[in-house]
């Protein structure tokens, strides 16, 4: 009994392990405990991503909404890349909601709807799809006579930058172990950096200039990271290795 009571607690504001159905999740739910109910249940995920693709390293409104007649519920999503099942991008939570890892999941059981931001990558990584699994609970305090539904949404690409905003530069030594040197086009004197890790978490900013133009890397940890300048009104990005 205290170990079903511990499921049950940690439960009610979500799994921190993946339970959303997902390929990369291997297609687990919550269903082998929360089973034999039926609500009617259904499931949707809605997006703000425009239908000609997503533009990278941009925050976009992501909402999941369960329709039943139960009187509890909950969800967990993740982001994946469609050509080998990797978890992409980064999700920042709404009320109700919580982040674990690579997914978001509910905080509160007392909800049907949640609204939340997911951060797309920094580079193309192909097309992605959002995959989500949601529990229409009973609230008898006992995870039987419940519903798991799953769902997905189509696939996103990503929205290609057009040759005349592109930004080239030049970027050396890479690998590095402590200072990246980056050659502008001779017509831009300044020029915005940012450095981010593959999920498009933000690590790094710094401003270069014709005269200056390294940056430190040294506190960045052993990986492969992208750098994005923005200049001009143009954009250049570029992966780097920091050994």
């Amino acid at each position: 009994i205290p170990f079903s009571a511990f499921l049950l607690m940690s439960s009610s504001t979500g799994r921190d392990d993946g339970r959303t159905g997902s390929p990369g999740d291997g297609g687990v739910t919550c269903a082998s405990c929360h089973n034999g109910g039926s609500f009617g249940a259904s499931l949707i995920i809605t997006t703000d991503i425009p239908s000609g693709g997503y533009q990278t390293n941009t925050q976009y409104a992501v909402s999941v909404n369960i329709s039943s007649s139960a009187s509890d519920h909950g969800f967990q999503l993740t982001a994946e890349r469609t050509s080998d099942d990797a978890k992409v991008g980064s999700f920042t939570a709404g009320t109700g909601s919580r982040v674990t890892g690579s997914r978001i999941t509910h905080s509160n059981p007392n909800q049907n709807s949640w609204s939340f931001q997911w951060t797309s990558p920094a580079t193309d990584q192909g097309a992605v799809k959002f995959y989500a699994a949601g529990n229409a609970a009973n609230g008898n305090g006992a995870t039987s006579g419940d519903e798991i539904v799953t769902t997905s949404t189509g696939a996103f690409t990503v929205l290609g930058v057009s040759r005349e905003s592109q930004l080239d530069f030049a970027m050396y030594p890479n690998p590095s172990s402590a200072y990246l040197t980056i050659q502008l086009p001779t017509e831009i004197s300044k020029a915005e950096v940012n450095v981010y890790d593959l999920t498009g978490r933000l690590l790094k900013t710094a401003t270069i200039t014709s005269e200056l133009q390294t940056i430190d890397v040294q506190n960045l940890s052993t990986g492969i990271y992208v750098l994005q300048i923005h200049a001009d009104g143009k954009i250049g990005t570029r992966q780097f290795i920091k050994k």
